[in-house]
């Protein structure tokens, strides 16, 4: 699958005699040409420039996927085209192949403007980090606030309630997100493997039980494939021995992901959800810290399901991080 180029920054590269200017993309620190351009800039017939880009790509001797890059483009008719552009390693190949003075000449320029480009960029950047810095703590004080507006009101919407409380009642889950912007969130804190291993057949035992006390439809809980027995088994998978969830959080964490995301049931599913993670965390000894407190509350729990519901496929790591995080000891 080849990439698709955003809004670039232009520089003009002119030919040693003057007569002709190129306009050279720069993006994802390299420069870019079009067939056109490297034709243009080597004065070679189009088909020669093709043949030898075709034959790079055929000898292996670049990834296309990783040097070509489609770019919108206005043609002469007015139109716009999707055109394939070549970043500098391929248009330096070319002018080894043809052996341009040129290709030289060009990769001498195109290496200044990068080096320009790029420390530019790291002042940008350095700038943006502050920035950031400083919107950080603007935030964490707002979150505060919204935790005394929330002690001192009674907000009528639980949803909504839950979702403020996973900030305000966790503060330090800005941390986390912060971690996460820098891909460096870990899990930490946790309690260690679990005493207790929820099987299907007590997982089903109590969805029942949920059923019969609570008066829920008929539709509750009636599995419509194998799915959630998956959910369940998931939790407990191993490679070379070692659990891939090795501790009760995420465990836990991934069953409520599991079971909220396969859609097992008929009808219930996001409750019975909630309510195995909880009884997984309570036979497990966490879900009351040493307070006697519950480590998440109920509207905040609802509002992790919905999240969790909504949320996309490759967003899976980054929820079930911060449930764990939301939910170890260290809150």
């Amino acid at each position: 699958m080849k990439k698709v180029m955003k809004e670039s920054q232009i520089e003009i590269y002119q030919i040693e005699n003057g007569s002709t200017e190129i306009q050279v993309k720069l993006e994802n620190e390299t420069v870019w040409l079009s067939l056109n351009q490297i034709t243009e800039l080597f004065e070679r017939d189009k088909s020669v420039i093709s043949r030898h880009i075709n034959n790079i790509f055929k000898e292996n001797e670049l990834d296309r996927n990783s040097v070509v890059a489609k770019n919108a483009t206005t043609a002469a008719d007015g139109k716009i085209y999707q055109v394939d552009f070549y970043n500098l390693d391929v248009i330096i190949s070319v002018g080894y192949r043809i052996k341009s003075q040129r290709g030289t000449q060009f990769r001498i320029w195109a290496n200044k403007i990068l080096k320009d480009y790029l420390i530019k960029g790291f002042s940008i950047n350095q700038q943006r980090l502050a920035q950031e810095s400083q919107k950080l703590k603007e935030l964490q004080q707002t979150v505060k606030i919204l935790g005394n507006i929330i002690s001192q009101q009674q907000l009528t919407n639980d949803e909504s309630l839950g979702l403020l409380k996973i900030i305000s009642d966790y503060a330090y889950a800005l941390d986390i997100l912060d971690r996460y912007d820098y891909q460096s969130l870990e899990i930490t804190e946790t309690s260690g493997k679990e005493k207790f291993q929820l099987t299907y057949e007590e997982a089903i035992r109590q969805v029942n039980w949920t059923k019969k006390v609570y008066g829920n439809s008929e539709l509750f809980g009636n599995q419509k494939d194998e799915s959630f027995r998956s959910s369940i088994a998931t939790i407990y998978q191993t490679y070379n021995g070692i659990d891939l969830y090795p501790s009760i959080e995420e465990k836990a964490a991934n069953l409520l992901y599991f079971i909220t995301k396969n859609h097992s049931f008929t009808d219930g599913n996001k409750r019975i959800a909630a309510f195995l993670f909880l009884y997984f965390m309570e036979r497990n000894g966490i879900l009351y810290d040493h307070q006697g407190n519950k480590r998440i509350a109920d509207n905040t729990l609802v509002a992790l399901t919905l999240m969790i519901a909504v949320s996309k496929t490759e967003e899976k790591d980054t929820m079930v991080k911060v449930i764990v995080n939301l939910i170890n000891r260290k809150n």
